[in-house]
């Protein structure tokens, strides 16, 4: 079976749904549900059985899971990158991902871990998933620090070339309602046109960048999805890779995307972005996709607007929002 942590999450939702739809039902879902909504990402899919984490993990270290495994897919991880403890991220996001890894490597098994583009910091060293360059990346978060940290690990283990980790850039898509200020762009800005008919931008305070022209990497969550069942069926593609599409797009493409996916036309508002913000602030990010092409990936990434319009009109416009 694919055992799948963060499953009840936003990528791990989306990528029980693909599975699901390849005919996958051997899974084994581990999460850690508390009483928010994210139960709700779960309703229609189908698996084998759910643990909670800390539960799983201590049947991984008695080594009492009597169940086939062939694949984990590692998800699960505090994502908030306003998080502070950074103890808590090290157990939580490093130690847990360490151990989990140790466990299904030893077991012959398959194992994908998910990184993030933020571990590229503000990317004065550029955007390049080559692995020579982990020593000279600098996170600007701590949970940024603990996806970076798994990295070096796998790294300085020698296990690069029996793993898959995944540097995910700008994800948006069904399945995030939970997320709560950490929700995409995409979703803000349809519930502000909806609810006002206006969307609020950041202000651009550089010379080189209109407002509202701030670059990013925004990627379908079933695109990402589509990548990491490849992975699981091709074991011999392994090393760190980027998780984009690798066009840049800006804040404004995307507002404007989803007025027209909703029928609207445009109405943008350029906000001042708080003080805190402006020093550390990213205003390009751009995923390298060489390493993915080389290693055999060939579908094609939605478009921005294919993306939104299928965010959109595929899921919010309608009564079920939910993959």
């Amino acid at each position: 079976m694919v055992v799948i942590t963060g499953a009840a999450g936003f990528l791990g939702s989306v990528l029980c749904w693909q599975l699901n739809e390849l005919g996958e039902d051997r899974l084994l879902l581990v999460d850690e549900l508390g009483a928010g909504e994210k139960w709700r990402n779960l309703v229609k899919r189908r698996y084998l059985d759910f643990l909670p984490k800390d539960e799983f993990l201590r049947r991984v270290k008695a080594d009492a899971l009597d169940l086939p495994v062939r694949a984990v897919v590692h998800l699960g991880a505090r994502s908030a990158t306003t998080e502070r403890d950074a103890g808590f991220l090290y157990e939580n996001n490093v130690r847990y991902a360490t151990t989990l890894c140790r466990w299904t490597l030893a077991r012959g098994a398959r194992f994908l871990f998910a990184s993030s583009a933020a571990t590229y910091g503000n990317g004065e060293h550029g955007f390049d998933d080559d692995s020579a360059r982990l020593p000279v990346l600098r996170p600007r978060n701590a949970y940024a620090w603990s996806k970076h940290r798994v990295d070096q690990w796998l790294a300085m283990e020698g296990l690069l070339d029996r793993v898959a980790s995944l540097k995910f850039f700008n994800v948006f898509g069904p399945n995030e309602y939970h997320k709560g200020p950490m929700r995409s762009v995409a979703l803000q800005a349809f519930e502000q046109i909806r609810d006002a008919g206006r969307v609020k931008l950041f202000a651009s305070h550089r010379e080189d960048y209109a407002d509202g022209g701030q670059l990013r990497d925004f990627v379908s969550v079933k695109d990402c999805a589509a990548v990491m069942a490849w992975l699981l069926e091709h074991p011999e593609a392994c090393g760190i890779f980027n998780v984009g599409t690798g066009q840049a797009r800006s804040f404004r493409d995307l507002a404007t995307a989803v007025f027209q996916a909703m029928g609207r036309e445009p109405a943008i508002d350029y906000i001042p972005m708080p003080e805190p913000l402006r020093a550390g602030y990213q205003y390009f990010t751009q995923a390298g996709m060489t390493r993915l092409r080389n290693a055999g990936y060939a579908a094609p990434f939605q478009t921005l607007e294919a993306a939104v319009t299928d965010y959109v009109q595929g899921h919010l416009l309608t009564d079920d929002w939910y993959c």
